[in-house]
C-alpha cells in the first residue's frame, strides 16, 4: 500500500457554524429569538444568543497557520480558512489532505446540544435544534453527496424528545448522534440511572452509533488553577478513560445488545492497558461488587460494543492485536490545533507501515463505512476516492501556512481557559 493508494475516511473533524445558519434555516416564527451573528466593537466576531455572546476560541480554527500562533483569542471569519465554515471550501481543503469523507461535530452548538437546552422555552430550543440539525444534514452535508457522515445532536433536556429526533432525523439516513462523555457533569443523570433509555432505545432500534467526544462533559481536566495549559492539552484525549470505565460498567450495554458507542478524539494507545486492568478488576471484585457480565469478560463487551479512533498514535497501532481490528478508525481532527491537514497521509502512514494491507483498509475506510452505515461509493467512484486522485483534482489548491501576525499567549494557564 502507497501513500497515493490510501482511502481516509474521517471520523472526527469539527464545523464552524457558517453566519447564515440560522437565518437561513431557523422556521420565520422564531427567527427573531434565534442565535445571531454579531461583530464587536473590536471588530471580533460572536454569536449572540439570549444576551450571552460565544465567540468562537482559537484552538478551533487554526488550520493553516504556524503553531506559534496558536492561541485562545476570540477570533473572526477573516482569521480563518475559508474551510472553517464554508463546506465547498471545506471539500477543497479535504480533496488537497486526500481525505474522501468526513464525520463533523458542532462548534457553537456545545458537543450535546447544550446551547440549545438555555431558553426557558424548551419548545423553542427543541425547533431551535431541529433547524440545527436540518442545516447539517442538508446543506453541509447534502451539497457535496458522498462525502460527508451525518452527526445529529439530541434534545438533551427530554429523553423521550431525544428518541423522537432520532427517529425523524434517521429518515435522512442518520446513522450518527452526539451525546455527552459524562451527563453528570452537566447536571442530568448518569449513565447508571434508566433516565436516558428511551433515547438508548431509539439509538438501538435504529442503528445509530453514539458519539462521545473528549470534552463533551463541558468539564475541563484541570490539575491545579495555576498548572499550565500544556496539562489539559496532554491529558485531554487520554482523559476519555473515564467515560470508558463508566460506560462499561453501567447498565446500558447489557440493557440494549445492540447498541454501539464511539470514543470520539480520545486515542488508542491507552486501551490494551485499560482493557487488560478492566477483566483484572472484574474478575477480582464482582463477588462483592455485584458486576455479572454472564459469560463475557469486560474487555469482550468494549472489543464489541465500542468504536474507537486516533489521530496518530504509532503506539496504539503497534498495539492492535489487543484490540479489534474491525472497530478502529481514523481521523484527522480539521481545522482544530491537533489536526494533521494538510499532511495526513504522510504522517499517518508512517505509523501504518507496520499493517497489512487489509488492516490498513480497514482502518482508514472500510470500519469507518461499517459503524455509520456510509457508502460514499455510491456517489465517488473508487478509483476517485483515494489520496493520489483527490490530490490530483485539488491541484493548484492553496494549503500554505499563513501568518496573521497574532502571536499566541505564551502564559496562558488552565484556568485562563476555563474562564474563557
Amino acid at each position: 500500500m502507497q501513500i497515493e493508494d490510501l482511502t481516509l475516511v474521517s471520523v472526527d473533524d469539527h464545523v464552524v457554524e457558517p453566519p447564515h445558519l440560522f437565518a437561513r434555516w431557523a422556521p420565520a416564527a422564531v427567527r427573531d429569538q434565534a442565535p445571531k451573528y454579531v461583530v464587536r466593537p473590536d471588530g471580533t466576531e460572536a454569536w449572540s444568543f439570549l444576551g450571552v455572546e460565544m465567540a468562537n476560541v482559537g484552538l478551533n480554527a487554526v488550520a493553516g497557520r504556524p503553531p506559534d500562533e496558536y492561541g485562545l483569542e476570540p477570533t473572526k471569519q477573516d482569521d480563518m480558512r475559508p474551510g472553517c465554515y464554508d463546506v465547498s471550501q471545506r471539500v477543497r481543503d479535504m480533496d488537497a489532505n486526500g481525505v474522501l469523507g468526513s464525520l463533523c461535530f458542532g462548534s457553537i452548538t456545545g458537543f450535546t446540544g447544550q446551547l440549545f437546552a438555555r431558553p426557558d422555552d424548551k419548545e423553542l430550543g427543541r425547533t431551535l435544534l431541529q433547524a440545527y440539525n436540518d442545516w447539517h444534514i442538508e446543506e453541509w452535508c447534502g451539497t457535496h453527496p458522498g462525502r460527508f457522515i451525518p452527526l445529529a445532536t439530541a434534545p438533551i433536556w427530554n429523553p423521550e424528545w431525544m428518541a423522537a429526533e432520532m427517529r425523524r432525523v434517521s429518515k435522512k439516513d442518520v446513522h450518527a448522534v452526539t451525546f455527552s462523555e459524562n451527563p453528570s457533569k452537566l447536571g442530568y443523570p448518569s449513565f447508571h440511572s434508566d433516565h436516558w433509555d428511551p433515547f438508548w432505545r431509539a439509538c438501538s432500534d435504529l442503528g445509530v452509533v453514539v458519539c462521545l467526544h473528549i470534552g463533551s462533559s463541558s468539564q475541563l481536566i484541570i490539575t491545579a488553577p495555576d498548572a499550565p495549559i500544556d496539562v489539559l492539552i496532554v491529558l485531554t484525549p487520554i482523559n476519555i478513560v473515564q467515560a470508558a470505565a463508566d460506560l462499561l460498567f453501567s447498565p446500558v450495554l447489557r440493557k440494549f445488545p445492540d447498541l454501539r458507542f464511539a470514543l470520539s478524539e480520545g486515542g488508542i494507545g491507552w486501551i490494551p492497558y485499560f482493557l487488560e486492568r478492566v477483566d483484572y478488576s472484574y474478575q477480582r471484585h464482582r463477588a462483592w461488587t455485584g458486576q455479572d457480565f454472564g459469560d463475557q469478560l469486560p474487555s469482550q463487551v468494549f472489543d464489541e460494543r465500542i468504536f474507537t479512533c486516533f489521530i496518530d498514535d504509532a503506539f496504539g497501532l503497534e498495539s492492535r492485536s489487543h484490540l479489534n481490528i474491525d472497530h478502529i478508525t481514523w481521523e484527522c481532527d480539521y481545522p482544530h490545533s491537533d489536526s494533521t491537514w494538510p499532511s495526513s497521509p504522510e504522517q499517518l502512514m508512517k505509523s501504518l507501515a507496520i499493517c497489512t494491507d487489509e488492516e490498513i483498509e480497514k482502518i482508514t475506510h472500510r470500519n469507518a463505512m461499517a459503524a455509520f452505515s456510509y457508502d460514499p461509493f455510491h456517489h465517488v467512484p473508487r478509483e476517485e476516492a483515494t489520496v493520489g486522485a483527490l490530490r490530483a483534482k485539488a491541484a493548484g489548491h492553496d494549503v500554505s501556512i499563513v501568518s496573521k501576525g497574532k502571536p499566541a499567549d505564551k502564559a496562558t494557564s488552565a484556568a485562563d481557559l476555563g474562564r474563557r
